[in-house]
This record gives C-alpha cells, structure tokens and sequence, in this order.
C-alpha cells in the first residue's frame, strides 16, 4: 500500500520545499468526504501506478486509507517530472465520474492500404459507482480500415456503467496518409 502524509502548510515555499526533497504533490477529493492536501514519495509513487492491477488502488494518508482512482496529472514539460497529481476516493455504493483509459490492440488492416492509426481520445469518462468501475476499455483495431472509426456509441458497457462523453465522438480512426 502506498503511503503519504498529510500537508500541514499549503504555502508555495512548503510546496517547493517538499519537491526538493522527492515529494509529489497530490489533493485527493471525493463527494461527501473533506479534501485532503497530500505527498507522496516520487518514486514510491510511480512504482505503486504502475504496479497496480486495477484502476482504483489504495493509499494511506496520515490515519487514513482510502481507495483512489488518478483523475489528472500534471508534469514538467521540460524535465518530464511529475509535479502535481489529483487522486479521486472511489467510494462504494457512490455515483460518481472516473476517466477511464482506453487501450489499443490489433494492427488495423488499413495500415498495409497507407492509412495511418490515429488516437483522439486516451480516456472516457464514466459515471458509476466503485465496484462497477471497469479497469479500461480495450478495443480491438484490427478490422479498421482507410476511413473507418469507432465511435463512443460502439464501445459496449454494461448497464451499471453510463459513458458521458457524446456518443458521436471518435476515440480511434484509420486515416489516409498525405
């Protein structure tokens, strides 16, 4: 379990403070629950993202343990270091709004036909509760070609699960190379 502590001052010389001495920086929110100002160990950090098996992992701040999804991110554009991470509670038995990742498998047939694979969206967002939170939604590319989509609306969910981007919205397309 990852752990952290809690932010006594939230001033922007404790925050540079902190950064110096490996620290991110993290505010982890939830309806109902009072916002907590929070860092983590960089290191400690990125290892547990990316060990995780689910999209909700948990954390331990001060005296509490929550379940937490990534909501957003921020880095350094220069160096590529994480300065800032926003953790949404996934709380049970509670509607609320994730982003949930979307991942590519296949090669698209339209690849051998000069096409070129093209990724609009990264994420999708959701409104369910926490035990029907999918970990990504996988989509299979390999039937794709020149021209072709797929749209929100032909990504199935279950019925506990509503998508609340617009469903005319293309998340992965092959198009024609120029």
């Amino acid at each position: 379990m990852l752990e952290g502590i809690v932010r006594e001052s939230i001033t922007k010389q404790a925050t540079k403070e902190l950064r110096r001495n490996g620290y991110l920086i993290a505010n982890i929110y939830g309806k109902g629950i009072e916002n907590i100002n929070a860092a983590f160990k960089e290191n400690e950090f990125i290892k547990a993202v990316r060990n995780k098996t689910t999209l909700a992992f948990p954390v331990k701040v001060g005296e509490q343990e929550l379940n937490v999804v990534i909501q957003e991110y921020q880095k350094d554009p220069v160096k590529s270091k994480f300065l800032h991470v926003d953790l949404r509670v996934a709380l049970p038995d509670v509607l609320s709004k994730y982003l949930v990742p979307v991942l590519i498998t296949g090669t698209p047939k339209g690849l051998k036909n000069k096409g070129v694979l093209a990724q609009s969206k990264k994420r999708l967002c959701v409104k369910c509760t926490a035990q029907n939170l999918p970990d990504n939604f996988t989509l299979d590319v390999s039937d794709l070609d020149v021209g072709d989509t797929i749209l929100v609306r032909d990504i199935k969910a279950n019925s506990e699960i509503k998508i609340m981007d617009e469903d005319r919205i293309a998340i992965v397309g092959v198009i024609k190379a120029k």
